[in-house]
C-alpha cells in the first residue's frame, strides 16, 4: 500500500481533477507521477514521449503542483484514470471533509526514469501565449496532413516525433511539442507572457497555471 496524501481542500482537488482530465484527453491510457516531499504535491504527465530511453525522439512533460493539507512522502506512478476515479468520488460526496488519496500500487514507464533538473534553471526571457497557441495549432494541422488514415504504429509515431520534436527556432530551442502540451493542458492564458528557462539540456515553459518541461530541440 502506497503512502496516502491529503489535498488541502475541495478547490485543490477540483484543480487537480481538471489538470488530469486534460492530460487524459491527450493520452487516454496515460500515467501520472505523483511526488511529494513536504506540503507540495507535484503531478507529472507525459503527453509526448518516444517510448524508449535510447530513442532520440522528443520528451515533453507537463507539471502542475498543488498544496497538501499535511506533509507527505510520496513517489508513485499510477494511471491517470485511477486518480480521476478517486477524485470523482471525493468531489461527489458533499460531506467529504478530508481529501485523501491513496493508491494501491505503482507502475513503470520509461519516461518516469527521465528527471528534469530541479535546480540551476536560468530565465532566458518569455514567449507570448499567442505565438505558442499558433505553433500548437500549426503542429496539429501538420500532423493531421502528414498522417493518412491508413498509417499507424511505428510509422505514425515517427512522423509525430519528427513534427513535435522540431525546434521553433535556434534561439529558444523549444520543441514544437512543448507548445502543443502547454495548450492542451490548459496552461495558457490569453496574451500571457510565458516564462522561458533553460537548464542542462532542458527547456521549461512556466505560466501561472503550470509548467512544461522538454529536452531542448536538436533539429530545426
Amino acid at each position: 500500500m502506497i503512502n496516502p496524501f491529503y489535498l488541502a481542500d475541495e478547490q485543490t482537488a477540483a484543480d487537480l481533477q481538471s489538470f488530469l482530465n486534460r492530460a487524459k484527453r491527450l493520452d487516454p491510457e496515460g500515467l501520472v507521477r505523483l511526488r511529494a516531499f513536504g506540503n507540495v504535491l507535484a503531478a507529472y504527465v507525459a503527453p509526448i514521449f518516444s517510448g524508449n530511453l535510447m530513442d532520440s525522439g522528443p520528451t515533453v512533460l507537463g507539471l502542475r503542483t498543488c498544496e497538501l493539507a499535511e506533509p507527505a512522502e510520496v513517489d508513485v506512478l499510477v494511471p491517470i484514470a485511477a486518480v480521476l476515479e478517486r477524485l470523482a468520488r471525493l468531489l461527489g460526496d458533499s460531506e467529504t471533509k478530508e481529501f485523501k488519496i491513496q493508491m494501491i500500487e505503482t507502475q513503470r514507464a520509461p519516461w518516469a526514469g527521465i528527471s528534469p533538473p530541479r535546480q540551476g534553471w536560468v530565465q532566458m526571457g518569455a514567449i507570448n501565449e499567442v505565438r505558442l497557441t499558433q505553433i500548437a495549432r500549426d503542429g496539429i494541422a501538420e500532423v493531421a496532413a502528414s498522417l493518412p488514415e491508413s498509417v499507424g504504429g511505428p510509422i505514425a509515431a515517427r512522423i509525430r516525433g519528427e513534427i513535435w520534436g522540431r525546434g521553433i527556432d535556434l534561439e529558444t530551442k523549444i520543441p514544437t511539442g512543448a507548445a502543443f502540451v502547454a495548450a492542451g493542458l490548459g496552461f495558457l492564458t490569453e496574451n500571457e507572457e510565458v516564462g522561458l528557462y533553460h537548464a542542462d539540456g532542458w527547456v521549461r515553459l512556466s505560466s501561472q497555471h503550470g509548467h512544461v518541461l522538454a529536452k531542448v530541440a536538436t533539429k530545426f
